[in-house]
């Protein structure tokens, strides 16, 4: 039986009193992608949906200043879900809203509405975007005091089972718990490394898929909380293994046809998927501090652990930045490979979407795809082939950021200046730091 949700506000609000909720925990995400919630009592849902919920906006990150502080959050009743995890009887639920000025003019500053932006462009050229991202997290112990450890909870590899991969339960809750909440799960398994796990859902159009995107790391969070773990979406927690990624498949839409797929090409890609490449391609360094968004990123950003750091594109090679997967027809996507689970979805997907518009608008063209092992090429031989890289630490990716006029454009001053700003400030508290790997080699030698 196809569980059916509320779409509309008569709808919530009928769910509500049929499900004796008492209790609605309203989110958004600031600037750096941090969920942002409160609860408010089910009798005032009815008031938020024409009123919206004032909240103090000079306390989020990123948002506004403290002259300017009231904000309100317009509920989205289309993302209203009731928490499976909470009791039934007077059960919680949650609900996603987008941030408003006083005036009833959207903020500008609310990353749900940058993806908005990026969805009218597209909508403007005829397009939809569908995305499916592929998320991964690691499950680790809690110490006694309850804190987060990187103690491993199992030694299990790529699609093991029980008695290696021991935190199979936890995810097998995570499963239930986000079916229960309307996802439909493509895969659930063991990653690479120990302790690692990734489940997938089905791909969308792309502002529900970030939405569901954000209720994932909540509902992962709160299960593997609830049964005494910690999970974390941190791209490189340990050393020496495999980090987390976020792969973001792709494609567009016209027409109730994918539009990136042409039956009468060798390979049997579009015109306007090769330009959507070329864009991703052109402006990827540029967006890189948005969909790759911490230090520790680039951690994970690093030859020998399966993470692309070439700036190419490839129909079979998993080296490549691109990968096209066999799949065509309605399936025919593209799969950027560096975003990683720490970044802000909204932000990153208005990058990548808008960067593929770009390439499409301006009809570029791709470089030819890289068919090699791009690790195994020299350094000579990638800069004979013309093969940049992605930034090697976020200091780079800020740089690049700083100096691109097309980021500006797709996020906007406010976003653009508080963004920049905290990278800033989250580089120069890194740089500042003593780290235990400079202890470890040079205390006792110097």
């Amino acid at each position: 039986m196809v569980k059916v949700f509320p779409t509309t506000k008569e709808e919530v609000l009928q769910a509500v009193a049929e499900n004796d909720v008492k209790f609605i925990r309203t989110q958004f995400t600031d600037t750096m992608g941090m969920i942002k919630s409160w609860a408010i009592p089910a009798e005032d849902l009815e008031g938020a949906f024409e009123n919206g919920v004032m909240f103090d906006g000079s306390s989020i990150e990123g948002f506004t200043r403290i002259e300017e502080s009231d904000m309100i959050l317009m509920p989205d009743p289309s993302t209203f879900r009731i928490l499976p995890w909470r009791p039934k009887e007077g059960a919680v639920a949650r609900i996603i809203g987008d941030v408003y000025r006083p005036n009833g003019k959207p903020f500008e500053g609310d990353p749900r509405y940058v993806l908005k932006q990026a969805i009218a462009k597209a909508a403007e050229m005829g397009y939809t975007m569908n995305t499916g991202p592929e998320l991964e997290f690691f499950l680790f112990k809690l110490d006694e005091n309850g804190q987060p450890t990187t103690e491993l909870t199992d030694m299990g590899g790529y699609f093991d089972f029980a008695p290696l991969d021991k935190a199979q339960d936890v995810r097998r809750a995570i499963d239930f718990a986000l079916e229960d909440m309307g996802f439909k799960l493509e895969a659930s398994h063991h990653e690479v490394a120990p302790s690692q796990h990734e489940i997938n859902f089905r791909f969308g159009d792309v502002l529900s898929t970030c939405d569901n995107i954000v209720t994932f790391k909540y509902v992962v969070k709160s299960i593997a909380a609830h049964m005494g773990y910690y999970a974390t979406f941190m791209p490189k927690p340990l050393y020496g293994v495999n980090g987390s990624g976020m792969h973001s498949n792709q494609s567009l839409m016209m027409d109730g046809k994918n539009a990136f797929y042409d039956a009468s090409t060798p390979d049997q890609l579009s015109t306007t998927a090769k330009q959507y490449i070329a864009g991703i391609l052109a402006h990827i360094r540029e967006f890189a501090a948005i969909t790759n968004s911490t230090v520790n990123s680039y951690k994970r950003l690093v030859p020998g652990y399966e993470a692309p750091i070439y700036c190419t594109w490839s129909a079979s090679n998993r080296s490549s930045l691109i990968r096209i997967p066999a799949s065509r027809g309605i399936g025919t996507r593209i799969e950027l490979r560096c975003p990683d689970p720490a970044c802000n979805p909204y932000l990153a997907f208005a990058a990548m979407l808008n960067a593929g518009l770009d390439g499409i608008k301006n009809e570029m063209e791709p470089p030819a795809s890289t068919d090699v092992n791009i690790f195994k090429l020299t350094e000579e031989d990638r800069a004979a082939r013309g093969i940049e890289s992605l930034p090697g630490n976020l200091k780079e990716a800020i740089d690049l950021m700083e100096a691109s006029e097309f980021v500006k454009g797709v996020v906007g001053d406010h976003v653009f200046e508080n963004y920049i700003e905290a990278k800033k400030a989250q580089w120069d508290d890194y740089k500042a730091q003593v780290h235990q790997w400079e202890i470890d080699t040079y205390l006792s030698i110097l």
